[in-house]
């Protein structure tokens, strides 16, 4: 039977009105099913870079660890440079991590406890730093040695663990959400069929590539946590060869410079030796006491050398230890002991190597005024005192009963004994203080420890 017009527009009508309605439902549909995929794209994203933040946490807490323990071996300070930086990273990290969690409320405890052992390991890192820098290296090594640093980092990659498996698990998530609407998205095209068939094959083809981009994504992800993995074990195994050698390189040091200061010691005595000969051989008396007090003062560096070689330390002396031998050096070579007694009362402490040979310059040249001049019957007492203020400073005295220092009366000898004492006392950073006791004089001497 023939179409009548009316038929004819009625089923055009009709069938532009259901392409219309078809159309409509399929760009509704596919706008519906983009936005989707686009929200879909954004968390899975968000999860990948809550991962990297934890991957990049945990690298960093062991830098930082790294250059710790580099400081710790060698005293060389070039480690707390990448040590600064990686707690900076480090701080960052834990501070970006609530927000970047937003997502994973049952995080949230864990957050809270990453967050505070994450300031306890930093807090014990730069404990022990600054115990090594105070040259507290006993107080340093007894922290490490508690294992509290180590413990800590165990809770910190527990936690980092925890919240790259999380994250994970939601991009596996994330993935199945997303193939879910590839699937959705094939069923409307195949229902609205020829309609949009290139728009549904553009979709379908645009779906297809970002979800096999999204899969190379995840397998190139997974591919450098295992190359970075692995550079953190051969690094670990490179710092600990290195650690070694330069533990044996230290040694090495330490019995050279020990070596030094035996061969300068020896070196010094025997200066020493030449000097006393000479003065042996002169006639003049004025000549003979001026090397005499030239002996002296060699004799008191040299001392010095020898206790370093002999304690093994070439940086720090004992100073009490020092002074007493000193002392004692002093009486056999004047013949003293039963004439002028030399006493002391020298509280322990150490000090720097140049401060003690200048700290023991000075005790030989009071000493050796008060011996020539304090006492013209050649009978009395000379007292050295060795104490350590509250404020960082010790205080040395050096004590006589004798003539004294009367004002306005000629200086006795050369003046180059005060000279040698001024310069002394200004190299380390000390003053001095003369004062006049009755009957006798205190010269004082304050400089830092």
């Amino acid at each position: 039977m023939p179409i009548s017009t009316r038929q004819f527009v009625s089923s055009t009508f009709a069938i532009v009105v259901f392409g219309i309605l078809a159309v409509c439902a399929l760009i509704g549909s596919s706008i519906w099913l983009s936005e989707r995929s686009q929200s879909l794209s954004e968390a899975v994203f968000k999860a990948r870079d809550v991962k990297a933040l934890a991957v990049d946490l945990r690298s960093a807490f062991q830098a930082a660890e790294s250059s710790q323990r580099g400081f710790l071996y060698t005293d060389n300070e070039i480690y707390l440079s990448p040590y600064d930086q990686a707690k900076q990273r480090a701080a960052a990290a834990v501070a970006s991590l609530p927000a970047a969690l937003v997502d994973y409320p049952d995080l949230s405890p864990a957050v809270e406890q990453l967050t505070r052992v994450a300031r306890e390991k930093v807090s014990e890192m730069d404990e022990t730093i600054a115990l090594k820098q105070a040259r507290q290296e006993a107080d340093a090594l007894s922290l490490i040695r508690t294992n509290r640093g180590k413990l800590q980092m165990d809770e910190i990659n527990v936690f980092v663990s925890g919240i790259i498996l999380a994250s994970d698990d939601r991009l596996s998530a994330l993935v199945n959400e997303q193939t879910e609407n590839a699937i959705w998205l094939r069923l409307v095209s195949i229902v609205d069929g020829g309609i949009m068939l290139l728009l549904v094959a553009g979709a379908v083809y645009i779906v297809i590539k970002y979800t096999r981009e999204l899969k190379m994504s995840q397998r190139a992800l997974a591919r450098s946590n295992e190359s970075l993995e692995q550079r953190v074990t051969e690094r670990t195994a490179e710092l600990a060869i290195a650690n070694e050698h330069m533990r044996a390189a230290r040694d090495r040091a330490e019995v050279l410079l020990s070596e030094v200061n035996h061969r300068v010691a020896n070196s010094l005595t025997l200066v020493s030796s030449l000097i006393s000969l000479q003065a042996r051989a002169l006639n003049s008396d004025a000549a003979r006491e001026a090397l005499d007090e030239t002996k002296t003062r060699v004799q008191a560096i040299a001392m010095v050398h020898r206790r370093l070689y002999e304690a093994g330390d070439g940086q720090d002396v004992a100073l009490d230890e020092y002074l007493i031998g000193l002392l004692e050096q002093f009486k056999t070579t004047t013949g003293s002991l039963n004439a002028i007694a030399v006493t002391h009362a020298l509280e322990p402490m150490k000090l720097k190597t140049d401060a003690s040979v200048n700290l023991g310059v000075i005790v030989s040249e009071w000493v050796m005024n008060a011996y020539k001049y304090a006492y013209p019957d050649q009978t009395g007492e000379i007292r050295v005192v060795l104490t350590r203020r509250g404020d960082g400073f010790g205080v040395l005295k050096v004590e006589d009963d004798g003539v004294g220092r009367r004002e306005g009366s000629v200086a006795q000898g050369t003046g180059l004994g005060t000279r040698i004492v001024s310069a002394m006392a200004s190299s380390m950073g000390a003053t001095i203080e003369y004062v006049t006791r009755s009957p006798g004089t205190s010269a004082n001497l304050s400089f830092p420890t």
